[in-house]
């Protein structure tokens, strides 16, 4: 019958393990499946005792064989999906309890043990934001001598090699920790918990382990006594046990890690109560590393560390009160040393120097003729010469330490020495004086019942006092604080003078917390608010912005709020989806098209960034499912021109992402101004922006491929002007700014790059995708459409203007302005794949193609179209093209043929390509031409005119540069 009931028991957990591995459809039912086992382990808190809809048997759930398994499902399935909804429900304990058990149940045996096997879940697996969360928790609610108990209290009825292997896992797990966290947070914004900073938490463990020590029987077992040693060695913690520490180098670090944590004592306060602190950390010392013995080996660790380095002047107290002059050797020779007198700092002979009068004044008034020791002391020729280093040294406060040993030495042996020039403050004076007044009384003479006064919260030193003032006032309510009137005098200033509140008030009282949860709750004042659920699943998320099912009319109402939160957790939710199974992969193109046909229909905040920033994680995070359904979108009629923008911009953006190169910041970063008394009301200002801030704020494309260009054109001008030195006053006049006229720029190329952002390396490299998902498409999908539209145009172009069919109108694919964002586009997608190893004989002669005929052949029939044109345009016939795609054409050849000469020389696109090369420099050559000779190109002025006179005398320079290294093996096919 047991036998029946462990396999059913087991049945049961498994299938909570595999539900919990599975998506799981509301929060109910993740409820249900998270505080059954709870509840078995009596460890489901209160409020969640309702969800228990199928409870499991007592002693059902086995903690080595269960637990393991359910932190798992949590940490790598539930967490990640649930974790945000949780949060926002106030549900997120439950799923804690399986690691770090709240305190009202700590004291369980099985708490404890949940704590133990938490630390090996976690730290098995790739730490997240919630696995730190955890890792907050147990450091919080189950510290190191918690865990001890629990590991080495089941052992009693086990074998204690099984305890003491659980427990060096488990001190290897907590000392590791804080880099753990520290490498996981390193490439993310998220800050490290305090509590996992390395500095308190070990100051914590510290902490507990002295608690551990303490809690230890008078006679420890060997295995118990191995296993804090092994904790100590560990983490160089503090303990009783000094004398078992096997490296003399551990033991140096324990004791010093020990001396760092004393109690602050004021270096040369003589009070009865510093006395009495003195007298208890040299007690603490006593306890811990027992008496004073020349024969230990603690006593050579002290040494080596006491006088390895500096210390305070209180900490050198505290070192003399505990050994009582027994090793006054060591301090001399030390004090002595000429390295010493000559190098140290003044701080280091302050310590040394009043380490040695403290000593001698333990030693003046022993009773074991320690008079005749300071005697032999003054004599010796040692410290005769010492004294005369100090006094032939050349900073006064230092010389002044020599002077006070030789006085005060010379007064303990009976004898009388002055130097005098004692008044003052200057030169270390005082404190030579503070010193002398210390060593006149012993701080071992402190009163017993003061020093154990010091245990008390009502007599702590003021610093301990505030600390436990503010700690006991923490978690209460803030009183308010009385106003007094004034019994009797008179004060000019009649508005400093307090009063009595008045018994009553006019005012109604304001209603309390809940009376107001109350008034939510009421139906009837809640007409048009609803609760819209946060999505967790990214089909969810896809039917929020492009539902599937029919809308009824209650939906309908709730269409604005369900798109601003789909808005809101839209980009957290992808990205955090980017390595979770193939979940965003089947979700992808369903939400490309949902942002994508997305319209501000309500006015809602941030809908244009939030839109942008969801559609660029999708081309980020998905490349090979998002970025070809946003391309061939892109070419549907349906989508105005705000939309085709959203698109290209996402193709940007994120193939950049994807080459991890600096991407610009978004929109919605708090501007941060230098001077905000200096800058115009919003209104004003949004007024005068001018042109480039547009450019810069609003066009990314367009900012990027600026700041591509230009490097592009200035990478090439050293070797074009020493190879061809007639192009050196050309460039001085078409490329460089002139320094009368010149335009206003977006944004500094240089300083545009440097200021952008950087995310962390992406799983996909650009290289892989950029050929087959995002250039090829691009290129061949718009061949495709440009032949469809001549087609068009060609069957209708018999019939009258009225009916005649236009590829080009306002807002479609081929107009001016979609078109030249298209090309931008495409130049920055481009550069990005300049590394892919498709680039020489695929993607660079197709991109170069398509610059050449967008810049050189008409489009469409009615492409920028003017009665008054001549037959001699720039174009030919009776059409123009527009400035800003004919600038982004050759911009788009320039960084082609910049990639080409920085990939292998040009010598695949200028050996297998001539014709393409030359024709690109003849078009650039040509425009350049007929720019100088007056010719106005439609579109032409102000940013537009400079713009396109460097694109086209930069594309001169870049062929020249490139037929000059290969003219003698280019053949020329026609040109």
């Amino acid at each position: 019958m047991s036998r029946e009931f462990a396999e059913t028991t087991y049945d049961q957990i498994q299938g909570v393990v595999t539900c919990l591995q599975s998506p799981v459809e509301d929060l109910t039912t993740l409820l249900g499946l998270l505080a059954s086992p709870l509840d078995a382990l009596k460890l489901l808190p209160p409020k969640f005792v309702r969800h228990n809809a199928f409870p499991l048997p007592p002693h059902g759930v086995n903690v080595p064989r269960h637990i393991p398994l359910l932190q798992r499902a949590l940490l790598e399935h539930v967490l990640p999906v649930w974790g945000p909804t949780l949060d926002e429900e106030r549900c997120y304990e439950i799923a804690q309890q399986y690691f770090a058990p709240d305190i009202f149940m700590m004291s369980l045996p099985v708490s404890k043990s949940i704590a133990v096997y938490a630390y090996d879940s976690i730290l098995a697996l790739s730490l997240t934001e919630h696995s730190v969360r955890m890792l907050t928790a147990l450091a919080g609610t189950y510290p190191v001598d918690v865990l001890w108990a629990s590991v080495f209290s089941s052992a009693k009825q086990e074998s204690y090699d099984k305890a003491v292997i659980t427990w060096e896992d488990c001190v290897r797990n907590i000392a590791a920790v804080p880099g753990r966290v520290a490498n996981a947070l390193a490439s993310k914004t998220t800050a490290i918990p305090p509590q996992l900073e390395a500095g308190p938490y070990f100051n914590s463990i510290s902490t507990r382990s002295e608690i551990l020590i303490a809690s230890l029987p008078s006679r420890p077992s060997q295995d118990e006594l191995s296993s804090v040693v092994y904790l100590l060695t560990k983490l160089v913690n503090v303990g009783h046990l000094l004398g078992s520490v096997p490296s003399a180098l551990t033991l140096q670090s324990i004791l010093t890690s020990l001396f760092a944590h004393l109690s602050t004592v004021d270096d040369l306060a003589d009070s009865p109560r510093v006395r009495a602190l003195v007298k208890r950390e040299a007690a603490l010392l006593k306890a811990l590393l027992g008496r004073f013995n020349k024969d230990s080996d603690i006593v050579d660790g002290f040494v080596a560390t006491a006088l390895g380095r500096h210390w305070s002047v209180g900490q050198s107290r505290i070192f003399t009160c505990w050994i009582s002059g027994a090793r006054r050797g060591e301090v001399l020779d030390v004090w002595i040393a000429p390295d010493h007198v000559r190098h140290s700092l003044l701080s280091g002979h302050q310590y040394y120097t009043s380490l040695l009068l403290l000593t001698v004044s333990y030693l003046s008034t022993s009773k074991s003729g320690g008079n005749s020791v300071i005697t032999t002391l003054a004599l010796s020729p040692p410290f005769v010469k010492g004294v005369s280093l100090y006094i032939s040294h050349l900073d006064p406060s230092v010389r002044r330490c020599g002077m006070l040993v030789a006085e005060e030495v010379a007064r303990a042996s009976g004898k009388t020495l002055d130097f005098g020039d004692w008044e003052g403050d200057a030169d270390g004076r005082e404190w030579c004086r503070k010193l002398r007044a210390l060593i006149r009384q012993r701080d071992s003479d402190a009163d017993d019942e003061l020093v154990a006064s010091l245990d008390e919260p009502s007599n702590l030193p003021k610093t301990e006092e505030a600390a436990a003032s503010a700690t006991k006032t923490a978690g209460s309510p803030a009183q308010k604080p009385a106003i007094e009137t004034t019994s009797s005098g008179y004060d000019s200033d009649d508005s400093l003078t307090g009063y009595a509140s008045e018994p009553s008030s006019s005012r109604s009282p304001s209603p309390t917390p809940s009376e107001l949860e109350e008034y939510e709750k009421d139906p009837t004042l809640r007409v048009t608010q609803s609760n819209v659920a946060r999505p967790v699943y990214l089909a969810q998320l896809g039917e929020m912005v492009r539902p599937t099912r029919g809308v009824n009319a209650n939906e309908d109402q709730d269409e604005p709020k369900r798109i601003q939160v789909a808005l809101d957790v839209a980009e957290e939710l992808i990205r955090r989806k980017r390595d979770y199974g193939t979940e965003l992969d089947e979700n992808a193109v369903n939400l490309v098209y949902g942002f994508v046909a997305l319209n501000d229909n309500f006015n809602l905040d941030g809908f244009n960034e939030k839109r942008q920033a969801a559609l660029t994680a999708l081309v980020a995070c998905c490349p090979r499912k998002a970025a070809p359904a946003i391309i061939e979108s892109f070419f549907k009629n349906q989508y105005t021109i705000d939309h085709r923008f959203v698109m290209l911009n996402a193709l940007a953006l994120g193939a950049r992402e994807l080459a991890s190169l600096p991407v610009p910041p978004p929109k919605t970063q708090p501007m941060r101004v230098a001077f905000p008394s200096k800058r115009l009301p919003p209104a004003l200002h949004q007024r005068y922006l001018t042109l480039g801030d547009q450019l810069s704020s609003s066009d990314p494309v367009q900012n990027l491929l600026e700041g591509i260009s230009q490097k592009a054109i200035e990478s090439g001008r050293a070797s074009a002007e020493d190879k061809v030195p007639e192009y050196a006053r050309e460039r001085q006049l078409r490329v460089k700014r002139p320094s009368k006229v010149s335009e206003v720029p977006p944004t500094a190329p240089s300083k545009g790059l440097e200021s952008m952002q950087l995310r962390p390396r992406p799983a996909v490299q650009f290289t892989e995708v950029a050929a087959e998902h995002f250039v090829g498409p691009m290129v061949a999908h718009f061949w495709a459409f440009l032949r469809d539209e001549q087609t068009r145009e060609a069957r209708t172009a018999h019939q009258g203007a009225v009916h005649r069919y236009r590829g080009a109108g306002v807002g479609l694919v081929l107009s001016a302005l979609v078109l030249a964002q298209f090309v931008a586009t495409l130049a920055v997608v481009v550069h990005a794949a300049r590394n892919a190893k498709e680039w020489p004989a695929v993607l660079a002669p197709d991109a170069l193609e398509l610059a050449v005929t967008v810049g050189t052949r008409p489009v469409s029939a009615a492409e920028g179209r003017d009665d008054s044109d001549d037959e001699d345009g720039p174009a030919g016939g009776q059409t123009r093209k527009e400035a800003a795609l004919l600038s982004t054409a050759m911009e788009l050849a320039v960084v082609v043929i910049d990639g080409s000469l920085e990939r292998d020389g040009g010598r695949s696109l200028g050996l297998e390509h001539t014709a393409l090369v030359l024709a690109a420099g003849e078009w650039g050559a040509e425009v350049l031409s007929r720019l100088e000779k007056g010719t106005r190109v439609l579109g032409e002025g102000g940013v537009q005119e400079m713009k396109l006179r460097r694109a086209a005398a930069g594309l001169v320079l870049k062929v020249d540069e490139l037929t000059s290294r290969w003219r003698p093996s280019m053949v020329n096919t026609g040109f």
